[in-house]
């Protein structure tokens, strides 16, 4: 049988909604308007397995914080009335034959790129439903990304576009110019025009950092530096070896009355 899994990153889908409102954001009116984008896209992807992925809500700040204590430090917290809404919103997603999935300890992103390249790596296709470009070091024949909101697909060309290099190499992108909205430094001085031109005349970070024929004005901003620069393409990285405590057939799309 052919597969086609479509993964909702849950919480990008659901703080978009709810932002967007005007006035008072309702947490029933974000849950009823998500169901109707949800409706949306299972109409136009035709999924034969369908799951949505949420963060957990714990303290703990995960893998990524140990490795750099500023990631994602001072970002806007949830609104309570939604934190506080969560489980009806899930139990609308069930209702509509869409199981929930929270991540514990982990980002729903290492999640989300587990279970996403588990079914792509056997040929079958998977699409992500999110803005997040993280997702797009994934990308493969058998994976695609859609971002909603845009109407648009985040794909190999996007990427180049946007970003100048290619999809894989985007952890070491970021690894060199860093993300300065979640915190990750990469290296001073190393801006996205030079990250391009190094990724040009290297594979990868690591090559980068071990080059004897670094061009002086790199070499003397890179040295001293590798440490931020791999632990920043290690948080940029997505994790795809976690194990998942369920199988494809617990969440298989079956469409409700």
């Amino acid at each position: 049988m052919s597969i086609h899994l479509v993964v909702i990153d849950a919480l990008n889908l659901i703080r978009r909604v709810h932002a967007a409102q005007h006035g008072e954001p309702d947490v029933a009116n974000t849950a009823r308007v998500c169901c109707q984008a949800l409706s949306k896209i299972i109409s136009s992807s035709n999924p034969t397995h369908i799951v949505a992925v949420f963060d957990h809500h714990g303290e703990d700040r995960g893998w990524r914080a140990e490795l750099l204590p500023g990631y994602k430090e001072g970002r806007k917290p949830m609104p309570q009335e939604l934190l506080e809404g969560m489980d009806m919103i899930q139990d609308a997603f069930m209702e509509m034959g869409i199981d929930s999935l929270l991540s514990d300890g982990d980002e729903a992103d290492d999640l989300v790129a587990t279970l996403a390249l588990k079914v792509a790596d056997r040929d079958q296709q998977v699409t992500i439903i999110s803005t997040d470009k993280g997702y797009c070091q994934l990308l493969r024949p058998t994976l695609r990304i859609r971002d909603y909101f845009q109407q648009r697909w985040l794909d190999s060309p996007f990427i180049e576009k946007e970003f100048g290099v290619k999809p894989e190499q985007l952890p070491d992108y970021w690894g060199l110019a860093g993300i300065s909205s979640s915190k990750i430094p990469g290296i001073a001085g190393i801006g996205p025009k030079a990250a391009v031109e190094l990724l040009s005349l290297y594979p990868n970070l690591e090559a980068i950092l071990a080059a004897d024929d670094l061009p002086p004005k790199w070499k003397k901003k890179i040295d001293g530096h590798h440490e931020e620069a791999i632990a920043s393409k290690q948080v940029s990285q997505l994790k795809t070896d976690l194990q998942l405590g369920f199988n494809l057939q617990d969440i298989r799309y079956q469409i409700t009355a």
